[in-house]
C-alpha cells in the first residue's frame, strides 16, 4: 500500500477526520521540533546571527533562521494535503509561500531594502488575490454594503496581505510574542473553519499551530534559542493573511446565521482576531509620525517595549499581550449575537481606543520610572 496515494490519504481523511487533523498537528510539530536544532547548529557553524539594532531587546547573538524549519515542515505537509484536492487555492498558496520565503531568507542573510521586500511581498500576494477560490465580491452587509466591485475586492485583498505580513513581522520583537499570537490567531481560524466545514483551511490553520508550538520551545530556550527571522515571520504573516481572506470570502453558513452570527460582522470579527498585530502596527506608525521619524526606523515604540520598560520579562509581556488578543476575541464572540451591527462597530472601535489610551498611560509611567532611576544613579 502506497501511503502517499491520493485515494489512501482521502480514505483516511474521510474515515478518521479528527485523527487526521491531529496527525497534521503532530507531523508539523514533530518536523519543526526536529529541524530547529539542525538549523541552530548550522547557524552557529557559519556564524549566521541576528543583527542587533536600536530596536532590539536582545544583546547577544542569536540565530534568526527559524523560518527555514517552518518552510520545510509546511511545504512537506501542505504538498501532501494538496494531493487530496480539497481546495482550488492550494497550489497558489504553496507558490506564494515559496516566493516569500526566498525574499525573507535573503533579508535574514543580507539585509534587504524596504523596496525589495515590498516588491517580493506584492509578487507573492498576486498568487492569492487572483485565486478564483478567494474571490471577494460581497461584504454581506457590513455598514450596509453588500456586493462590491471586483477591483475593490482585489484592492482589499492586496491590502490585507501586505499589511498583515508586515504587521506580524513587527510584533516579532521579543521572545514568544509572535509565536503565541500566531497560535491564538490560527487556533481561532481553525475553530471557524472546523465549524464551517472548510477542511483545507482548517488543515492550514492546524499546520501553523503545530509549527509555532514547536518553535516556542526553542524561542524561550536559553541554550538553544532561535528567532523566526523575516523568512519565518513573513511566511506566517502570509498564511494568516490567506486565512483572513478566506474567512471574508467564504459563503455564509445557514446554521451559524440561525444562531445569530451575522455575516455582516465578519470584518469586525477579523479586526478582533488580528487585534494585536493591527493595534501594535497602528500605534508604531502614529508614534513615529508624531515624532517625525521614518516609518521604517528601528526604535523602542512598540507596545511590548512599554511592558518591558515597566519591568516585565519577555514571557510575562508576551503572556499579557497574548491574553489581551484572546480576551478581545472572546469578548466579541460573547456580544456578537446580542448587539446590533452598529453597536458592534462602536464596541470594536472602543477596543482599539482603549488599548491606545492604556498603553499611552503605561508609556508615561515607564518613562517616569526610567527618569527616576537615572536621577538616582546620577546622585
Amino acid at each position: 500500500m502506497n501511503i502517499l496515494d491520493q485515494e489512501v490519504i482521502l480514505e483516511f481523511f474521510r474515515s478518521h477526520y479528527e485523527l487526521f487533523i491531529g496527525s497534521v498537528f503532530l507531523i508539523t510539530f514533530g518536523l519543526t521540533y526536529y529541524l530547529i536544532p539542525k538549523v541552530i547548529w548550522v547557524s552557529n557553524q557559519k556564524d549566521l546571527m541576528a543583527t542587533v539594532n536600536a530596536g532590539s531587546v536582545h544583546k547577544t547573538a542569536v540565530p534568526a533562521f527559524g523560518g527555514v524549519a517552518f518552510f520545510i515542515s509546511l511545504m512537506l505537509v501542505l504538498s501532501i494535503v494538496q494531493t487530496m484536492r480539497l481546495s482550488l487555492e492550494g497550489n497558489h498558496l504553496i507558490a506564494a509561500i515559496t516566493l516569500l520565503f526566498m525574499v525573507g531568507l535573503r533579508d535574514d542573510m543580507v539585509e534587504s531594502s524596504a523596496k525589495v521586500k515590498l516588491l517580493g511581498q506584492m509578487t507573492a500576494a498576486m498568487f492569492l488575490i487572483f485565486s478564483p477560490a478567494l474571490a471577494l465580491e460581497n461584504l454581506h452587509g457590513f455598514l450596509g454594503e453588500h456586493a462590491i466591485h471586483p477591483l475593490l475586492g482585489l484592492f482589499i485583498k492586496l491590502f490585507i496581505v501586505i499589511a498583515l505580513i508586515n504587521a506580524y513581522n513587527l510584533i516579532d520583537g521579543i521572545d514568544g510574542l509572535a509565536g503565541a499570537t500566531g497560535m491564538i490567531i490560527s487556533a481561532t481560524f481553525g475553530f471557524i473553519f472546523y465549524t464551517t466545514g472548510h477542511s483545507f483551511d482548517l488543515l492550514v490553520s492546524i499546520s501553523i499551530l503545530g509549527v509555532l508550538a514547536a518553535f516556542l520551545r526553542f524561542n524561550f530556550s536559553r541554550k538553544k534559542k532561535i528567532f523566526m527571522g523575516d523568512s519565518g515571520s513573513m511566511v506566517i504573516g502570509l498564511l494568516l493573511a490567506f486565512l483572513s481572506i478566506k474567512f471574508l470570502a467564504m459563503e455564509p453558513k445557514g446554521s451559524l446565521m440561525t444562531e445569530g452570527y451575522s455575516p455582516a460582522n465578519r470584518l469586525l470579527f477579523l479586526a478582533c482576531i488580528l487585534f494585536l498585530p493591527i493595534f501594535d502596527t497602528l500605534r508604531v506608525i502614529l508614534v513615529r509620525l508624531k515624532n517625525g521619524s521614518g516609518l521604517f526606523t528601528a526604535d523602542r515604540n512598540h507596545s511590548y517595549h512599554v511592558l518591558l520598560d515597566l519591568g516585565l520579562s519577555h514571557r510575562k509581556a508576551s503572556l499579557v499581550m497574548g491574553l489581551m488578543n484572546l480576551g478581545v476575541i472572546v469578548f466579541f464572540l460573547q456580544f456578537s449575537r446580542m448587539l446590533p451591527h452598529l453597536w458592534l462597530v462602536a464596541m470594536v472601535v472602543a477596543f482599539y481606543a482603549s488599548a491606545f489610551v492604556l498603553f499611552g498611560i503605561l508609556k508615561s509611567i515607564a518613562e517616569r520610572r526610567v527618569s527616576s532611576a537615572s536621577k538616582v544613579v546620577t546622585e
